[in-house]
């Protein structure tokens, strides 16, 4: 079985979409014993650009 973190990454800029701390959470998680599995756009503006993610982390639990 697994368990699942969703990790909520807002884009800082406000004409583009940049995200920069993305690396550091992954790294942060990795070490934790998660595995990096995606992320889900969860907020876009109005020409398509993704203001909000979710980033998705997996960690297996020994039942």
């Amino acid at each position: 079985m697994f368990k699942y973190e969703y990790i909520k990454i807002y884009n800082e800029a406000l004409m583009s979409a940049k995200f920069t701390q993305h690396r550091e959470i992954i790294d942060k998680y990795a070490k934790k014993g998660y595995r990096y599995i995606g992320f889900i756009p969860t907020k876009t503006d109005g020409y398509g650009r993704f203001r909000d993610i979710d980033l998705i982390f997996e960690i297996e639990i020994k039942e």
